[in-house]
């Protein structure tokens, strides 16, 4: 129920930022056949550490579907890397959910919208941490590439065109991993 939940609230998301940019309001459900997407929930468990100073619970890392979904029960750990080359601590309310934009959705902008880079510290957790990520993503068959919209001379093709199952492939044959494969689209 749970799953089905996060998924409606995703595509919710997806339509309004498709809707933004000037597409009509189920564009995006078209564009990624998401009747048939691929989602995944994963559960993080990060035990107490309060021996290493800087430990890495997740290495550094961007998600590989079109938008992602974190909760966690306590604050903490999450960093995103600022366009500066700094890590920022996210701060995430109580019973708030995290969204966070993912490589497929920086394709098909063309990196208009970017898929943040994130990792998880786990230096001085007085108690555990556990969270829960979904990772939404396209019809495994779909091919995924830049919408004509957002390439231009100024800004050409970024990106080469792949299912999302390729994606999958060059990330670890088939496994969900912490890899990105946007740069293995990269042109």
């Amino acid at each position: 129920e749970y799953g089905k939940e996060m998924r409606r609230v995703v595509i919710g998301l997806a339509r309004a930022v498709f809707k933004s940019l000037g597409f009509e309001e189920h564009f995006v459900e078209k564009a990624l056949e998401l009747k048939s997407g691929f989602d995944v929930l994963a559960m993080n468990l990060y035990p107490p550490n309060a021996k290493f100073k800087g430990a890495v619970g997740l290495p550094q890392h961007t998600n590989l579907g079109f938008i992602i979904t974190l909760v966690q029960d306590v604050n903490g750990g999450l960093q995103i890397l600022s366009h500066k080359g700094n890590w920022i601590n996210a701060y995430i309310p109580h019973h708030a959910i995290l969204i966070q934009l993912g490589d497929q959705l920086e394709i098909l902008t063309n990196g208009m919208y970017k898929s943040h880079i994130h990792r998880v510290i786990v230096d001085n957790n007085k108690v555990q941490r556990i969270s829960v990520v979904g990772l939404h993503g396209p019809s495994l068959d779909k091919l995924i590439n830049p919408i004509t919209k957002f390439v231009n001379e100024k800004h050409p093709k970024k990106y080469r065109e792949m299912t999302f199952k390729e994606f999958l492939k060059v990330n670890g044959d088939d496994e969900v991993d912490v890899q990105s494969s946007l740069e293995q689209a990269r042109l």
